[in-house]
């Protein structure tokens, strides 16, 4: 018998081979790579919080507890969010100066980064609000006067209808929201800082939240007309009958003095 002679192999079969190989490589990229993202992810984090906790433990547990329980010095951080230690911390209100009844905005003393590890720390106490993503508060292509009426029926009653502020009860106030980060605005209808109540999605949704950050950039921006003549500061009808009273009613005492003392000198002479 004759022997079967070894078949010859394609010119192109190690080429198959080899893409064979790439695809499988490829594949199991597909399957380990996310697994990989995800693990280095969650280390990530595992370190901000870490750090978080560090930077907790010197400036906010005095007041706030080891754990983020509240003492009769500061409330309970428990649930409140990261979106809300990014606006305290990062509008410079917290670690607060001294109790009182409103903390008042001022220099911020920490780093973003810092802030992040704090926010990360205070998240993992509870769930609670997250920090916006900047599409969220974006004000770009929002409706301003959807914004004008949503802020006059929900906001204007503590901050005047241009976002002025304005005094409230028992020495607090609502602060002024001039050059205040569109990122702040939103993340304070989030959380309802202070004495503020909180606007969750499902009482404004996040249009309604962008639409409001439109309106404040539109009326408090130095293009805006102001067609009524001097608006005194903006704030409303209480500063123009203050004026009114106090200038107005002061120049009229001021003739009604003149025409006395004139009428006198005439009936002398």
């Amino acid at each position: 018998m004759k022997k079967l002679s070894a078949r010859r192999r394609h010119p192109l079969a190690a080429i198959v081979v080899l893409l064979i190989a790439l695809a499988a490589t490829g594949g199991l990229y597909a399957v380990f790579a996310p697994a990989d993202k995800a693990q280095a992810d969650e280390t990530a984090q595992s370190l901000a919080i870490d750090e978080g906790k560090k930077l907790y433990a010197v400036g906010c547990a005095s007041c706030h507890g080891t754990g983020g329980q509240g003492t009769t010095d500061g409330p309970s951080l428990v649930g409140v969010g990261a979106a809300a230690v990014d606006f305290q911390v990062g509008t410079g209100r917290m670690p607060a100066q001294q109790p009182g009844a409103q903390v008042p905005r001022k220099k911020v003393i920490y780093t973003q980064a810092q802030i992040d590890q704090l926010a990360a720390y205070v998240a993992s106490l509870g769930a609670g609000p997250e920090v916006p993503t900047e599409e969220q508060y974006d004000p770009a292509g929002a409706d301003i006067a959807e914004g004008g009426e949503l802020f006059r029926t929900n906001c204007a009653q503590c901050h005047n209808f241009t976002g002025k502020g304005g005094a409230l009860s028992k020495g607090k106030f609502a602060p002024t929201l001039e050059d205040v980060d569109p990122k702040h605005i939103y993340e304070a209808m989030q959380t309802g800082p202070q004495n503020m109540p909180s606007f969750p999605d499902t009482t404004l949704s996040e249009e309604n939240k962008k639409d409001i950050i439109a309106y404040l950039d539109a009326v408090n921006s130095d293009d805006t007309v102001e067609p009524g003549g001097n608006a005194l500061g903006g704030l409303g009808p209480v500063a123009e009958g203050l004026f009114a009273w106090v200038f107005g009613l002061g120049a009229m005492i001021a003739v009604a003095v003149w025409v006395a003392a004139r009428t006198a000198k005439a009936k002398k002479s």
